[in-house]
């Protein structure tokens, strides 16, 4: 059945790409100015009169042209065309100039990288007792794109290149092993964060005590940079303008927000988090989240900590914020503890259910809702007697099962609770990071 794609400009090269990738290279395209985010009724009709940017034809007539042509025998083909092999090795050079090709080629992340002999590939190996073809996953920026299968030996080459340590091996080979990509391709430039519980977080001494999260620790940094250099050189990411498609980027996605986190200062009942996912407290793990943004939150106040975050929580905004993770200092883990929140699901529940919606963003998200309340039905109607502006008591924060997952399918933490930190202060963060899942970090040993 003769079909049209419409694609904005912006995405022309993706596009023509991924169509070429799937095997179709003479898929139908029409084009569109971009953006059309935001855009009225009456300029997009305005569009569609108009000329499609890429081609200069007008576009209706390219639509329906489209669809009114019978489809040639090209046009049926169909099918994922592979990856190229690469060579295992590179021809021999200068260190000088094997650098300058590693970035030519964007296979760093814009920083020098230690530069994978076969010797140190061989000794990162050591790090694991897995075979070195062995095939730990495929990974890809993003639906449309074709995933890439990888080996252990090509895990451990990125992790030599991201300065990592032997050690540190079973860890990435977890966190590759999802086939998570830590530079998604979506033009709201996402982040990733990988925490790590277990009792490997002290043999391979990651630090998640003062600076956790900042640039200070070995085991944190390197396993957050290999983490990148994987997604790009594995998995397909991080092509500006044809993988990657982050408008403004995220300096989030340099670390990866990599940590583990402080179980031995949780206060009792508190739960570690892998322990909350259901592995065993001995287990190491490695949990993934996705989101976009984090705050750093230093307030004193006279209100209790958990109303503190709850009123943050109820004003905090983002696109499409529907879940969090907020991150505590372990004594304001105990101060919480101390308030009555006998564990994190606790605290995490009374955040769901008493955190409200700011005025402005719950009326023009929820149009039907303002229309009843204009009508006099109720609770619309005395929300709407708050004002406009005013907090309307509706969570943002709904425990719902994940997107697309099967009937069945358990309803979603939609609020994460961590501990980390050295107890220098009060603080804590938090942001629209959602959980993706958890996977053992042993079995890769």
């Amino acid at each position: 059945m003769p079909t049209v794609a419409m694609v904005t400009s912006a995405f022309d090269e993706l596009a023509t790409s991924t169509a070429y990738k799937k095997g179709m290279p003479g898929l139908r395209v029409t084009f569109t100015p971009h953006p059309i985010t935001g855009r009225t009724t009456e300029e997009s009709n305005e569009y569609l009169k108009g000329k499609d940017p890429i081609t200069g034809n007008p576009m209706l007539e390219e639509i329906i042209a489209g669809l009114r042509d019978k489809l040639a025998e090209k046009d049926k083909h169909a099918g994922t065309i592979e990856r190229e092999e690469r060579p295992r090795f590179l021809p021999s050079d200068t260190a000088d100039n094997l650098q300058q090709m590693f970035h030519d080629k964007l296979w760093t992340d814009g920083l020098p990288i230690i530069l994978p002999t076969e010797e140190k590939v061989k000794a990162m190996l050591k790090g694991t007792s897995h075979a070195p073809d062995e095939v730990v996953g495929e990974m890809r920026p993003s639906g449309p794109h074709e995933a890439w299968k990888f080996t252990v030996e090509m895990v451990a080459v990125n992790a030599v290149m991201a300065g990592a340590r032997p050690e540190y091996l079973p860890v990435l080979l977890a966190i590759a092993s999802t086939g998570q990509t830590s530079l998604v391709s979506s033009t709201s430039s996402f982040a990733r964060m990988a925490v790590i519980n277990g009792p490997i977080r002290d043999q391979i001494q990651m630090n998640s005590s003062i600076g956790a999260l900042g640039p200070f620790n070995q085991a944190n940094s390197a396993i957050g940079r290999a983490w990148t250099l994987i997604s790009k050189n594995l998995g397909g990411s991080g092509m500006p303008g044809s993988t990657y498609l982050g408008s403004t980027g995220n300096p989030l996605n340099y670390g990866n927000m990599t940590f583990p986190e402080a179980e031995e200062n949780l206060p009792e009942g508190w739960e570690p988090l892998h322990v909350q996912k259901g592995f065993k407290k001995d287990e190491s793990v490695v949990s993934i989240f996705s989101g976009w943004s984090f705050n750093t939150i230093a307030w004193f106040s006279p209100l209790p900590q958990q109303d503190v975050i709850k009123n943050w929580l109820t004003h905090f905004f983002s696109f499409g914020t529907g879940s969090a993770t907020i991150i505590v200092d372990p004594i304001v883990a105990v101060e919480l503890k101390n308030n009555g929140f006998a564990t994190k699901q606790q605290f995490a529940d009374y955040l769901i259910e008493k955190s409200a919606n700011p005025g402005w963003l719950y009326w023009s998200t929820h149009e039907e809702e303002y229309k009843k309340a204009k009508e006099d039905v109720e609770p619309f109607a005395s929300y709407l007697k708050l004002g406009e502006t005013a907090e309307v008591p509706v969570s943002r924060y709904v425990k719902r099962p994940p997107r697309g997952a099967p009937a069945g399918t358990p309803p979603r933490n939609p609020i994460e609770v961590l501990a980390v930190g050295g107890g220098t202060n009060t603080y804590w963060s938090g942001g629209d990071f959602s959980h993706v899942g958890s996977v053992s970090i042993d079995k890769w040993r």
